[in-house]
């Protein structure tokens, strides 16, 4: 993104709204998909975009609304897995849902910039696999710092296997192969963009 007076430019306002919407919707509405104890995470697709279109700022922006929608269902309790760790560790489990994605914005947006200048394809790649493995790496984090209910619901299994087979290993590589799987057409999503912005390269 432009630095300074443009950082706040109507067409970058109007950008961010337009994704933090599609952050909204997905995540709210039909961006997540539950098997079992499973949540498959589309959202994460809008903020790689706009991590690299706008910046590390926006994609942190977008994660942390990302994280809000994620807090709200996870206190109304409609999966068992998460109603049970929001009763027994909610100060845990808020800063699991908040920080995993804006962190992942963030850095998606910070390693786009940083490579962007060597290769568009290999910047865009790399943005967009980081941002499950990130958010996938602080939620492991954040089950681990709430062993005694992850413990509750692995029943006779070791914690951390339950955590790695049972709840993060089909997550994880389903959203990093779409998020991989996706990147070529972001590549042109970003190039119609661009050109009816009229953007140069950062």
């Amino acid at each position: 993104m432009e630095a300074g007076k443009n950082f706040f430019s109507a067409k970058n306002v109007t950008g961010t709204a337009v994704l933090l919407a599609l952050v909204i919707v997905l995540q709210a509405v039909g961006g997540t998909i539950s098997i079992g104890v499973a949540q498959l995470n589309f959202t994460l697709i809008p903020i790689v975009l706009g991590a690299v279109l706008f910046g590390p700022l926006v994609g942190a922006f977008l994660g942390l609304a990302c994280g809000v929608v994620v807090l709200i269902q996870v206190i109304m309790g409609g999966i068992p897995f998460y109603a049970l760790i929001w009763t027994n560790d909610p100060v845990v489990t808020t800063l699991t849902c908040i920080l995993k994605t804006t962190a992942a914005g963030f850095v998606a947006g910070w390693i786009f910039k940083l490579l962007q200048k060597k290769n568009d394809y290999l910047a865009l790649f790399v943005a967009s696999g980081i941002v499950p493995v990130i958010n996938t790496a602080l939620f492991i984090l954040g089950c681990l710092c709430m062993t005694d209910s992850v413990y509750t619901m692995a029943g006779e299994q070791n914690v951390l296997v339950f955590i790695l087979v049972g709840i993060v290993t089909f997550n994880f590589f389903i959203e990093f192969g779409l998020n991989l799987i996706v990147a070529p057409a972001l590549q042109r999503t970003i190039g119609v963009i661009n050109r009816i912005y009229g953007r140069k390269k950062a």
